[in-house]
């Protein structure tokens, strides 16, 4: 029985590194593009997919053209929260600062919403729901989502947290 854990656990560490290759340099390679496509009309459709799923939209900061891609939302107390799994510098997380945390969420229908940025202070306990609501963000995040919330803290500026709300203006 131990023997099978250990194999668990060498795979899981393996699955891990090959998600990290997928985004080496901090940026979604060819795979991971192809990969999050799939994962974006499947999310958007709300078929097939964790009711945390949804697809964000929000207009590129240089371009101004409309770019969609997978989130994972974590509930925590009664609220909705984005947490950018590539840190500070995930394009996604300047598009929506660009554009002032406007954005389209997407799952069975379009619903315009707010994001607004969480203090690092705050962002511990809702990085570890977001642990538990997003495996795919587990390699990407360097804290076990069973730690205790001071390790949480330890990383919680490098990771952005941006809570959703729907814009009644969208």
């Amino acid at each position: 029985m131990r023997w099978a854990h250990d194999r668990a656990r060498e795979l899981v560490r393996w699955l891990y590194s090959v998600k990290r290759w997928m985004y080496r340099g901090g940026r979604p390679g060819t795979l991971a593009r192809v990969m999050n496509r799939m994962s974006e009309i499947q999310f958007s459709a709300g078929l097939l997919s964790p009711k945390s799923a949804a697809t964000l939209e929000v207009p590129g900061r240089r371009t101004g053209r409309v770019i969609s891609f997978p989130v994972a939302l974590a509930d925590y107390h009664g609220e909705r929260y984005l947490v950018s799994m590539l840190g500070n510098d995930a394009n996604w997380v300047r598009n929506v600062r660009a554009a002032q945390g406007r954005a389209v969420l997407r799952r069975r229908g379009r619903v315009p919403v707010r994001l607004e940025e969480i203090d690092p202070g705050a962002r511990a306990p809702i990085l570890r729901r977001y642990l538990a609501v997003a495996p795919g963000a587990r390699p990407h995040i360097p804290v076990d989502r069973h730690a205790p919330l001071a390790e949480f803290e330890r990383v919680a500026a490098q990771f952005p947290v941006f809570r959703l709300t729907i814009d009644p203006t969208g």
